[in-house]
């Protein structure tokens, strides 16, 4: 069993201190611009819930809300739904403006810097889990995400909470610690839809490595893993195959955001590897657009799809480096300069600080290298950080490149960049932190019971404890 012994006091003072600090960073960005309004997917988003609460259902805000359209009512499943419910809580009490939305996000935000600590401490140690806030509260690439009041404000919460209940399971795999996982997958699922592969890189792995189970069992618990992870995305996949003309299960976005990803003006010139909306729109001229001016937005995005990739097919010479530079342009190696810019110009991010949180990212990259080395050397997994980072990669190379679009593997690179930070504490003030022991039986039937898991235990160090 886990030898459970009550906190000390210091470590949720400190946690308690880096959540104050994230939220007043937080704030402060909103209250810079206290006056800005929504647009591109944050209207959505937030529009989305208003008409929500009205009881319209999950309608396509641009089609209802402008006088022009005569309030058409459009179906509308372009993105997950978690989000747009997570903005529906502040206008259920009254609070139904914009600013509002955006001070709702910060708070979310806040929240998993908790969570995050908590993640962190779990793998590796309080002091990690420490560690971890701190960075979560104050990384730019993070924190942005909460004013603009994009869906990244709750990717952390959602990944931290997924990982979490990995690193949980595979400490003391068990049916009930399956179900959290799996639970914990459709939720991230229902609000990030491109985490489906997680299921595949991550919840699967993990389980069947569980080495502390019988074959038999492991393949029952991951069973039962699954179950839990279908019964939680079961209702709304229900709800899309009941009023879309083609199946929809988690979201119908796909199709449209290739049409703009995938066309000459990223293909070819400066804006390789990025998005256009003239290009989506371009597709949209298609005679069977005119054709078909009542197809909902399965049908539509279902041809979005098949046009997009013929213009692939028609350019596969291309293919290779255009990926390449989508996948480049994420991860900060494909004119990091110029996205940063676009990122300014087309997401209304601070320019500054998204200058600071590149600089942030190359440095936590550095870090979490030597992290991922300090967890091998404890036999603690890393593959759940990386399997989020190799998530990000498949779904770049599908769409397009984007900053935003790492933010769930930059919560892995603060978890790992944490790890090797504290083992750099541990080297430069030897000596055992009684905060940090936490007496644990893994799934690894080759530690043994009760050895101290993601300790650098200062006084430890060079006594068979893996940390140096």
């Amino acid at each position: 069993m886990r030898h459970k012994r009550r906190p000390l006091p210091r470590w949720w003072l400190w946690l308690g201190l880096w959540m104050v600090a994230g939220l007043a960073i937080r704030l402060a960005s909103v209250y810079v611009q206290p006056g800005k309004v929504a647009g591109g997917d944050a209207y959505f988003y937030f529009n989305g819930a208003k008409l929500l609460l009205q009881g319209h259902g999950f309608i396509n805000p641009y089609y209802y809300i402008p006088p022009k359209m005569h309030h058409q009512v459009v179906q509308s499943a372009d993105f997950p739904p978690l989000f747009i419910l997570a903005q529906a809580i502040p206008q259920i009490i009254g609070l139904k403006s914009f600013l509002a939305a955006r001070v709702w996000c910060c708070i979310l935000g806040t929240a998993a810097i908790a969570v995050c600590a908590y993640t962190g401490r779990e793998i590796a140690g309080r002091r990690v889990g420490l560690i971890t806030a701190f960075l979560i509260a104050v990384y730019p690439n993070i924190w942005m995400s909460n004013e603009l009041a994009l869906s990244e404000a709750i990717a952390p919460l959602l990944v931290a909470t997924l990982l979490l209940c990995a690193y949980r399971f595979w400490k003391e795999p068990s049916v009930k610690r399956a179900i959290w996982l799996g639970v914990a997958m459709g939720v991230t699922m229902l609000g990030r839809d491109e985490l489906i592969l997680l299921v595949i890189f991550l919840v699967i792995p993990i389980v069947l490595l569980a080495r502390a189970l019988s074959w038999r069992r492991r393949f029952t618990v991951l069973g039962i893993a699954l179950l839990a992870t279908a019964l939680v995305v079961a209702p709304w996949v229900g709800y899309n195959l009941s009023r879309f003309q083609k199946p929809v299960f988690i979201s119908a976005g796909l199709g449209v955001t290739m049409a703009s990803a995938d066309c000459p003006t990223t293909y070819f010139g400066p804006n390789e590897g990025y998005w256009s909306m003239p290009c989506a729109l371009t597709y949209s001229y298609n005679p069977w657009f005119k054709e078909h001016p009542k197809a909902d937005d399965s049908a539509q995005g279902d041809e979005f799809e098949h046009l997009a990739l013929d213009y692939v097919r028609s350019h596969e010479n291309r293919l290779v480096p255009v990926t390449l530079a989508k996948i480049g342009r994420t991860f900060g190696f494909f004119h990091p300069l110029q996205q940063i810019q676009f990122d300014s110009e087309v997401e209304t991010r601070p320019y500054a600080w998204a200058a600071v949180g590149l600089g942030m990212y190359y440095a936590l990259l550095a870090l979490s290298i030597g992290g991922a080395i300090v967890l091998r050397r404890r036999r603690i997994p890393s593959f759940p950080l990386w399997a989020i980072g190799f998530d990000v990669v498949c779904s770049s190379a599908l769409t397009f490149g984007q900053t935003r679009y790492r933010t769930t593997f930059e919560v892995c690179l603060a978890l790992m960049a944490a790890v090797q930070l504290e083992w750099i504490w541990s080297k430069l003030r030897p000596g055992r932190d009684p905060e940090q022991a936490t007496p644990v039986v893994t799934s690894d039937p080759d530690l043994p019971r009760g050895e101290l898991v993601g300790e650098p235990a200062g006084a430890a160090a060079g006594t068979g404890s893996g940390t140096g």
